[in-house]
């Protein structure tokens, strides 16, 4: 029988001696610094797209930023990951999703308490202002439409994490 324990006081440790020796050094590129923030704090941030090449290219955008995507072609797989013991930090939506569509589970997402307030922009081809009228309705963040710009994904990204909460 394997015995379960707790390695909470390990990471505690094994982050503050990390900051102290960075500290300590006379100097440390930013790029270094935002790795070893991201490796010790993960922004997890999870892409609901059926299309794997929009997926995978959202993946690589993504990482290029330091976050750490979680990826769903479909609201099957999102309960996997839901299931996983991930704190999720943003979601990014496609509205054409198969046998649940991105706005019911938007409005699944929003009515969640412990889901609600993660900050979600959908993501989508369609883009008739009826569709924007919805995405307001269930409580999106924003809504981006493809084929999209990635500075502006990255930026709306940045901003929604960082407001105050």
């Amino acid at each position: 029988m394997t015995k379960k324990f707790s390695t909470s006081a390990m990471i505690q440790k094994i982050e503050k001696l990390t900051k102290q020796r960075m500290a300590g050094q006379d100097v440390v590129e930013l790029d270094q610094f935002r790795d070893v923030k991201n490796k010790m704090n993960p922004i997890n941030i999870l892409v609901i797209e059926d299309d794997e090449t929009q997926r995978s290219s959202l993946k690589r955008i993504l990482e290029s930023d330091g976050y750490n995507p979680k990826l769903a072609a479909d609201a099957a797989e999102l309960t996997q990951i839901l299931d996983e013991d991930h704190e999720i930090h943003f979601i990014i939506l496609d509205v054409g999703l198969p046998w649940i569509n991105g706005f019911e589970l938007a409005q699944m997402i929003k009515d969640h308490r412990d889901l609600k307030s993660i900050p979600l922009i959908f993501l989508s081809a369609q883009a008739e202002s009826k569709d924007f009228d919805e995405a307001r309705q269930v409580g999106a963040d924003d809504y981006i439409k493809k084929p999209f710009d990635i500075d502006k994904l990255k930026t709306r990204i940045r901003e929604l994490l960082n407001r105050p909460k």
